[in-house]
């Protein structure tokens, strides 16, 4: 065994699990919650161009979700594939893993820039004919997609950090990417200073230029602090068999996490049906709910890689104490979010609305969607237990269930009585539904892996 490897066991393989999950997950959870507030930031300048304009921005989210999806479920899968090799003592096998998984990073970018080329006006034409809104989300949607490489590389090399335990130095990158785009906001859309003032163009622009430095702190510190994975891209050659194993992972998670663009892409349709305003208070919605979901998400990228390895070490009691100790972290933070929204809906929704008819809506959405909050935080360490346990499978299960065959269906026939904020309560319901089917895959992954160590 190589000495990195031996160091690596010592944390991965022996530190506490308590402790363990707290030293991988943190730095990742104040990421994403950084993450969370340059989006939050985003959504605050460009409402004060006007309703329309963050209404463009709502109905480009969906695209915007659909390339973090392919980044981060192509990410996940180099990420169970890497973790588990390193428990295995498998250098080669890891430097595979990370440079297919560069590899795969720079095909997929290239498949949205040619998206944002040809098809970003035709996509945002589809869902409204409101002229203010379609030119908007347009520029905003081509700025975003042809400039994508930042965030698929700025994920990616995040990951193999995160993959061998370096969670602070991924960190960085993301606080260094969401300082930027939240300086650039008002700069760009504004014009302040010798800044050219923008509009909505600017608010893409900002976001692009926070993902491609982050990406280039996130090379550099794998490139110096990184010593777990060698890579070689002079001498790299694609692996078909590397990628098959990173997408038996990574397919099934980019899945998973693409079924946010679609249920997305659908409420804003079904939502469009009473106004514009309500597809701009379910943009501000999941804006919003990111600071909620974004750090469990934080955990779950922490606890993956701990599962993972210790899958591949086959140490059963650390998998179950980490799986149980992040479902009480994860329960305990989405319980103050319930809190938060549903106490104090109006503070929370004032810096981006307005007028009182939408800001009536959107307090009405936030009581109502919030008390899924437990159930959806059981449900992502769930289903992160199945990505580490190499069958991501389940969790493309529960969340197709919970945000295709549940929640848009639901949705429309509570849209059927007329009122939008019946709509609202679609969330919770497919929250809970669908907790009940990720509980039973559990307890079979239990029975069919997890006890068999």
């Amino acid at each position: 065994m190589n000495t990195s490897t031996a160091q690596k066991e010592n944390i991965m393989g022996t530190m506490p699990v308590g402790k363990l999950l707290m030293t991988i997950s943190l730095p990742i959870m104040i990421s994403m919650l950084i993450q969370s507030l340059y989006n939050v930031v985003d959504s605050y300048f460009v409402s004060k161009i006007s309703e329309n304009a963050l209404s463009a921005v709502s109905l480009a989210f969906p695209m915007q979700s659909l390339i973090i999806a392919v980044a981060t479920g192509t990410g996940v899968g180099v990420n169970a594939l890497l973790s588990r090799k390193l428990g295995q003592h498998d250098q080669k096998a890891v430097n595979d893993a990370a440079e297919n998984g560069i590899f795969l990073a720079i095909l997929s970018s290239l498949v949205f820039i040619l998206f944002g080329i040809f098809f970003a006006r035709g996509f945002m034409a589809v869902q409204t004919d409101v002229a203010e809104i379609v030119d908007g989300g347009t520029i905003y949607l081509k700025i975003c997609t042809i400039c994508c490489p930042g965030i698929f590389m700025s994920i990616t090399f995040a990951r193999l950090l995160q993959s061998t335990g370096r969670t602070i130095y991924s960190m960085i990158g993301q606080i260094a990417g969401a300082l930027t785009n939240i300086v650039l906001d008002p700069l760009l859309i504004f014009g302040i200073g010798f800044f050219p003032e923008m509009g909505i163009a600017g608010a893409a622009v900002a976001t692009v230029a926070g993902q491609v430095l982050g990406a280039c702190f996130d090379i550099i510190l794998n490139h110096y602090k990184n010593k777990d994975i060698q890579l070689s891209l002079r001498r790299f050659r694609p692996n078909g068999a590397v990628i098959k194993e990173i997408y038996i992972v990574g397919i099934p998670a980019i899945l998973n996490n693409s079924l946010m663009a679609i249920m997305t892409y659908g409420l804003n349709k079904i939502l469009l049906a009473f106004s514009t305003s309500a597809t701009a208070v379910l943009g501000v919605f999941f804006k919003l709910n990111s600071f909620i979901v974004m750090p469990v998400i934080g955990l779950n990228n922490g606890l993956i890689p701990i599962v993972a390895y210790n899958f591949g070490a086959r140490k059963r009691e650390r998998i179950i104490s980490s799986i149980r100790l992040a479902m009480i972290w994860a329960v305990s933070y989405m319980a103050l979010g319930l809190l938060l929204f549903q106490l104090f809906p109006r503070p929370i929704l004032s810096p981006f609305i307005e007028i009182p008819s939408t800001m009536e809506m959107g307090v009405h959405a936030l009581r109502r969607i919030s008390p899924g909050f437990l159930a959806g935080g059981l449900g992502f360490v769930l289903c992160a237990s199945f990505q580490a346990l190499h069958k991501a499978y389940y969790s493309l299960i529960v969340q197709g269930l919970r945000q295709l065959v549940i929640i848009l269906p639901v949705a429309y026939f509570l849209a059927l009585a007329g009122d939008v904020n019946m709509v609202w309560w679609a969330f919770p319901i497919a929250d809970y539904l669908s907790l009940f089917i990720c509980i039973a895959l559990y307890i079979k992954i239990t029975r069919d892996r997890i006890s068999r160590i």
